[in-house]
């Protein structure tokens, strides 16, 4: 399979995909980041909202572990900082669904999943844009077509958040009267696409109880909580366009490579032996200088 490792081919092509095409200086459009951080969030007691079948395990039990986590939606809003033009207040609320399991009679494991919502806001600067850019639609080439005073695109830049699993870092039942600090929330606020990816509907939020003073909010029933750490990298974008040196695309010179039906091992027997699987990599070296903080509300 040595000549369909590389995607585009190899020499004699120069850019890597067939013959040399013709260079030439051509005008294209994309994105431009104007401003980037990085950051790193320690969540501690998120409120993990539940089915009914996970409320009911963790009212019987407190052995509760996280086994599985993942990011299931992300809501990114983007607004304008008033009276410091060209910067943007991001709002980033990630949806993390936990798949959880609970002690029961027996020494059993019950599985049952939730969702928790974590949130973070960055100050970045997007530039400022006064133009009004209008696309033309599948539907423009229509005489008589109705118009569309709406169909454009704000002048407010796009921001990007690139973000790995939650790192789950512990896991905890709270009594209903325990004053541990929880953020507000209500099982009502998490959108309906994203609690049908569960197993079964969310328990509605019982009524109020017992209070703990101050300005907790009194609860009935357990809650579980979780504290997950997140990395993210988050950039603001806006188009733009550029005059670069291109060359023209050609046929590719090499020849998509499959499988024989009569031999199905032959392909298997032409892979490269994988040596890195079987060796175990060191203690990575620590970084010069240590990690810096981010810029501009990304760093804490």
């Amino acid at each position: 399979m040595s000549e369909n490792r590389f995607p585009c081919g190899a020499a004699p092509s120069a850019n890597g995909c067939g013959r040399e095409g013709p260079r030439e200086t051509a005008c294209i459009e994309t994105n431009r980041i104007l401003d980037s951080c990085r950051d790193r969030d320690c969540y501690e007691n998120a409120r993990v909202y539940l089915t009914d079948m996970g409320q009911e395990l963790i009212e019987n039990t407190g052995q509760v572990r996280v086994k599985e986590c993942c990011i299931a939606w992300t809501y990114i809003g983007i607004d304008p900082v008033q009276f410091n033009r060209g910067f943007y207040a991001i709002t980033i609320r990630f949806f993390v669904k936990l798949i959880c399991e609970a002690c029961v009679r027996g020494g059993r494991g019950q599985e049952f999943d939730g969702i928790a919502v974590l949130e973070k806001q960055v100050v970045l600067f997007g530039g400022d844009s006064n133009v009004s850019v209008f696309r033309s639609s599948g539907d423009s080439t229509a005489f008589c077509a109705e118009p569309e005073p709406c169909y454009k695109e704000r002048t407010v830049p796009t921001a990007v958040v690139e973000v790995v699993d939650p790192i789950v870092l512990g896991c905890r039942v709270m009594e209903p009267c325990d004053c541990a600090c929880i953020p507000e929330g209500r099982a009502g606020d998490i959108p309906e696409s994203i609690a049908a990816c569960l197993s079964a509907p969310l328990a509605c939020d019982a009524p109020p109880a017992c209070g703990c003073g101050g300005n907790q909010a009194p609860r009935q029933r357990r809650v579980l909580t979780v504290s997950l750490g997140v990395f993210s990298l988050i950039r603001v974008v806006r188009p733009a366009q550029y005059l670069i040196t291109a060359s023209e695309f050609v046929i590719p010179d090499k020849e998509c490579v499959s499988a024989t039906p009569n031999d199905p091992c032959s392909l298997f027997r032409s892979m490269a032996f994988p040596i890195s699987e079987f060796s175990p990599s060191g203690m990575p070296a620590p970084s010069p200088g240590g990690d810096k903080p981010g810029r501009c509300g990304c760093g804490s």
